[in-house]
């Protein structure tokens, strides 16, 4: 038996994380047209290059116009998560695992019933801890982009499907203003709550780019209160930030690489100043892949980045694998 520790990672996307060849694959059983003449254009066309990628909607416009579409029935999602489960577990030891997606992003715009979507995704999920022997569970997203009526809909659909397997929600998208971080977040704070009221775990997207420092984990914190927020590297900024995820005990998702390729994270050496700051004033945080093949890593990878880096110790590495089995939400 291996004595690597197992890991867990808590944040990570089905529509990132699926080996290019699958889709490859995936996208001709479904008769895709599709705008390149072979599997490495493919390859390229959906994964990202750090040369080109200029910020987070280059790398969210990969996911939107390719992966997503070709994720789209309930065969391509059921293969998906079945997919990225069983290669997490076998090249990172990934014992424990939340995969999310948003599952009207897989309807085609209604087309597609989105319980058969879901339930395609726990059957994935079902095989792959059947096989593995590990333990996961689904986060449904939704969206900034959205209308209240459709993530009103995805939350139902998480409170229908929880003891089935749903774990979560998430919130995710482009923050795009001072305006939304201040005030629209209070627009889902009902939703929030109806979703703790029923046992399920909630996260947030925010303070991922450098045209913040911290205002939307502020606003999230104080209008939302979720249990985790991905990313949030820009709060290492804000001292108010820093002192409302120390007070309320909100856990952090870091995603090294892909905040390097999104360019949340300028460099290296930014990471050695935020990473710090987080562990110094007392902020819990855990280490994630957000998405494996877009960004080429695996959770090992992840800790190796930093360990090898320098910017934290064996100790605090090892505090933050075993915060992300404590502040998962499986059971």
């Amino acid at each position: 038996m291996s004595t690597t520790p197992a890991l867990c990672d808590l944040h990570i996307h089905l529509g990132a994380s699926v080996a290019p060849h699958v889709m490859w694959s995936i996208a001709h059983s479904q008769g895709f047209k599709l705008p390149v003449k072979n599997y490495w254009e493919f390859k390229d066309m959906i994964t990202v290059d750090p040369d080109k990628c200029k910020g987070l909607d280059d790398y969210l416009r990969i996911l939107h116009e390719w992966t997503e579409r070709i994720q789209s029935s309930p065969a391509a999602v059921e293969r998906s998560v079945y997919e990225i489960l069983g290669k997490e577990y076998r090249s990172s030891r990934v014992e424990q695992i939340e995969l999310r997606f948003n599952p009207m992003k897989r309807n085609q715009g209604g087309q597609r019933d989105l319980d058969h979507i879901i339930h395609a995704a726990l059957r994935g999920m079902d095989r792959a801890c059947l096989e593995y022997g590990l333990k996961a569970g689904l986060i449904l997203c939704l969206a900034r982009e959205f209308t209240p009526e459709q993530n009103a809909k995805i939350v139902e659909k998480a409170i229908l499907y929880q003891s089935r397997g749903v774990v979560g929600i998430d919130l995710a998208g482009t923050e795009t203003n001072a305006v939304e971080l201040s005030g629209a977040v209070g627009r889902y704070a009902k939703i929030f709550a109806d979703a703790r009221a029923a046992g399920l775990g909630t996260t947030v997207h925010t303070g991922e780019t450098r045209a913040t420092s911290g205002e939307g984990v502020i606003a999230v914190i104080d209008k939302l209160k979720p249990d985790r927020i991905g990313h949030g590297v820009r709060a290492a900024y804000s001292e108010e930030a820093l002192s409302a995820l120390r007070e309320s005990g909100t856990v952090l998702e870091i995603c090294p690489t892909s905040n390097l390729h999104t360019r949340a994270v300028e460099n290296l050496e930014e990471f050695r100043t935020i990473l710090p700051t987080f562990l110094k004033n007392g902020v819990r945080l855990t280490i994630n892949t957000d998405g494996t093949y877009l960004c080429d890593t695996n959770l090992r990878k992840e800790f190796g980045l930093l360990r090898d880096a320098g910017i934290m110790s064996d100790a605090e590495l090892e505090q933050a694998r075993l915060c992300a089995f404590d502040a998962s939400f499986i059971a």
